[in-house]
């Protein structure tokens, strides 16, 4: 039997352990020890399961028990507290005079998004056009419009009339054939409209122009090298990719658009924060009425971010193989896997 140099003999019954062969301990295979050299080769062990022991995070648990403490308050708050007066939440939450409202700021704010990124895609087309003319046009418009606030602007379409009692159609510095009164042209739905999708496009341009500078230059380069038209350039390879970048900046946007169609009470349209203030300004019940369009307003804005997050993902096909299950498959993987029997993994519980 040859021992370790420096190492005492081991004794009887861990001979096999402390003694491999010629190897020095520690340096022989788990599972092939061997006997003394001439001798039976020990039965080899099995190897044994590595055991996981998952890490500890305490400050994590106390974020998260201080995170429950302080919205179990907030709840708590908004329940126990009588002044909220949720009855007559209740009461004009589903008001014809309230969906009536939430229907004319859903109509701005359609035609707000439809005519201002129509618009701003002209304008961020101007904006990158080699036409010092037309670069210079957009860029005078984009400075405009974002530099002036927007009830200003609302103001100014409202009262158009004040500076033109009419508008004439015909040829330029030349004879009117048709010519309309300007109040009866513009009221204010039209000048809201107006106001609304003016303001907006001016922001549209920059996030579409965002999105076009975004797209490699390279790709447009070995397009036209392939001989592809313009415009199919434009609609097949630079709009996809463009969009990746577009869509969560114009959500940004549009969800700001929705609030911003509060601005339009200065002009005594029937949107929904105007017709609450109408009918606080009755009861007196302030807060209570504030909470009805604060709802609502949730509500929109709820909706339109699922819209934007479903819109993001389509767009991200391009860049990423698999992606990623959303939160409605995710809870029916939770759940699938909290059913499944012990040691079976349930497919695609892991991505």
């Amino acid at each position: 039997m040859k021992t370790v140099p420096g190492v005492p003999p081991p004794a009887d019954g861990a001979a096999a352990r402390a003694v491999v062969g010629d190897a020095p301990v520690g340096h022989a295979p788990v599972g092939h020890a061997a006997g003394p050299r001439g001798g039976t080769p020990i039965a080899e062990t099995p190897e044994e399961e590595p055991t996981v022991i998952p890490a500890r995070r305490p400050w994590r648990w106390v974020g998260s028990a201080v995170v429950l403490l302080l919205l179990a308050m907030a709840v708590n708050a908004l329940v126990t507290n009588p002044a909220w007066d949720w009855a007559t939440v209740g009461e004009y939450l589903f008001a014809d005079s309230i969906v009536s409202a939430v229907g004319v700021t859903l109509q701005l704010t359609v035609a707000g998004i439809v005519l201002g990124f129509a618009l701003g895609a002209v304008v961020a087309l101007m904006r990158l056009s080699r036409s010092p003319l037309l670069s210079a046009t957009a860029w005078g418009y984009v400075w405009l419009f974002r530099s002036v606030p927007l009830i200003l602007q609302l103001l100014f379409w409202y009262n158009l009339a004040l500076l033109y009692d009419e508008i004439s159609f015909g040829i330029p510095f030349g004879p009117s054939f048709v010519s309309v009164g300007t109040m009866e042209l513009i009221g204010p739905m039209t000048a809201a409209t107006l106001g609304l999708a003016l303001h907006q496009a001016a922001y549209a341009a920059e996030i579409v122009r965002a999105g076009i500078l975004s797209v490699d230059q390279g790709q447009l380069e070995a397009a036209a090298a392939l001989g592809i038209p313009r415009g199919r350039q434009l609609r097949r390879i630079v709009l996809p990719q463009a969009m990746r970048t577009i869509v969560p900046n114009a959500g940004n946007e549009l969800i700001g658009l929705v609030k911003g169609t509060s601005v339009v009470y200065v002009m005594a349209l029937p949107e929904l924060f105007y017709q609450v203030q109408v009918i606080y300004g009755r009861n007196g019940r302030v807060i209570a009425l504030l909470l009805v369009a604060t709802i609502w307003y949730l509500a929109l804005t709820t909706v339109m971010s699922v819209a934007q997050y479903y819109i993001e993902r389509r767009f991200a096909r391009g860049t990423q193989r698999t992606l990623p299950p959303t939160p409605v498959q995710r809870l029916r993987l939770a759940l699938a896997q909290r059913r499944a029997p012990a040691g079976r993994e349930v497919p695609g519980a892991s991505g």
